[in-house]
């Protein structure tokens, strides 16, 4: 007793002792977080050691960094049916919990941030940006930016053609897509207000963010002598799409429109020809030239190669809208997000409507600009104008390799 009395420490020093190593201990916790923030990026590297093995360490240490943001992400959002409180509330607590690095440090795997999300999936990808105070996409910079930052870009694909086709309806569709960022006015740029610059027509664009397409749509460039070489001038690599449709119902669809503005203009018929004796149809009218698919596209094929150019069928963005849009999104290189799920068939429109618009939960269908009832066109004088247009249609089938069957 005597012995284990004199070499026992006294009972303050061994408190001080417990009490360093536990500092120690939380020391060293703190500094391996802060390290798991990339905060400790500065480091200096161990002049010794092997390239191979750090690199190893590198591209295992970032493994393991996206596997534990996606986990992360997953857990916060996965779970259908948060409102933006509750949805805003885990994510402060995540932050306070891992430290606001793991979330900011986001920033710098920027690129990976947009997989994440999606693969977070049960909300809608632009809802869970918006409360979460990021964006879905990156900026140039390659940092997460805040939603409505971004850059002015001139388009990298534009809707060219054809006006009454179905032009309207594509756009909309496509702007359900999270990469297409389009403008909803027509610019007319082409045609119209070329005199006033790319500057100009660059300030009309949205903001878009890296990874995003602009576009826009134009209808009356399809038959501009001038547009393909202007737009050749500002990008030979644009992206060309062309919504066509039966050339007579377009003629007569042209028609109601410009009947629903001016009553008191001249009958389809009179306008069709020149002689209604000889039956000699009247090129001159726009409503009539326009139709003549093959006669345009000759224009734009001394800019741009076919492959530039997609087609895109007006009868069947009607009657199989997924399917079209399929085709653009692989067109444009995107995934293939638009799909049967966003579509119902409008019974009194006679067109497919959107579930949820862009930046909407909400259904929507195209104005009632859209839809109108044609008058009634003589048989006799509709089947002229498919003799006069059949072998314009049979070029334009040749010229594009797909059959659209409007002379069926």
């Amino acid at each position: 007793m005597a012995f284990s009395r004199v070499f026992s420490d006294p009972p303050s020093r061994s408190i001080f002792k417990k009490f360093v190593v536990m500092l120690l201990s939380l020391l060293t916790s703190l500094y391996f977080m802060y390290c798991l923030t990339d905060r400790c990026s500065t480091m200096p590297t161990p002049v010794r050691a092997p390239e191979q093995v750090m690199g190893f360490i590198a591209s295992d240490f970032q493994d393991w960094q996206s596997l534990r943001r996606k986990r992360l992400l997953q857990k916060i959002i996965s779970k259908p049916g948060y409102d933006a409180a509750k949805l805003t509330s885990r994510l402060d607590a995540a932050r306070n919990v891992v430290g606001a690095g793991v979330l900011s440090g986001l920033e710098a795997h920027a690129s990976a941030l947009r997989s994440d999300l999606r693969l977070a999936g049960s909300l809608e990808l632009a809802s869970i940006a918006r409360v979460a105070g990021f964006s879905a996409k990156t900026g140039s910079t390659g940092k997460l930016t805040q939603l409505g930052e971004g850059t002015k870009k001139l388009p990298q694909a534009i809707i060219i053609g054809v006006k009454k086709g179905g032009t309207r309806a594509l756009l909309e569709f496509l702007r359900v897509h999270p990469d297409i960022r389009a403008v909803g006015a027509e610019p007319h740029f082409f045609d119209r207000n070329y005199d006033n610059g790319l500057d100009w027509y660059r300030d009309l664009m949205p903001k878009t963010l890296e990874g995003q397409i602009t576009m826009e749509k134009t209808p009356s460039y399809f038959v501009t002598k001038e547009a393909p070489a202007r737009i050749y001038a500002m990008s030979r690599d644009t992206k060309l799409i062309v919504v066509v449709r039966d050339p007579v119902t377009r003629a007569v669809s042209d028609y109601t429109q410009t009947l629903s503005k001016k009553p008191d203009i001249p009958t389809f018929e009179s306008l069709t020809f020149k002689n209604r004796t000889t039956g000699l149809i009247d090129t001159s009218w726009s409503a009539v030239q326009i139709g003549i698919y093959a006669k345009h596209l000759d224009n734009w094929l001394q800019f741009f190669p076919m492959r530039q150019i997609l087609f895109v069928s007006g009868e069947r963005l009607i009657s199989d809208p997924a399917g079209e849009l399929g085709r653009v999104q692989d067109f444009l290189g995107l995934k293939r997000i638009i799909t049967d799920k966003h579509f119902y068939f409008n019974q009194t429109k006679g067109f497919p409507c959107l579930k949820k618009a862009e930046g909407s939960s909400k259904p929507h269908c195209l104005g009632k600009t859209k839809g109108r009832t044609h008058p009634n066109i003589h048989p006799e004088v509709l089947q002229r104008l498919r003799d006069f247009y059949r072998p314009f249609n049979m070029k334009f089938y040749q010229m594009t390799g797909r059959i659209f069957g409007w002379d069926e």
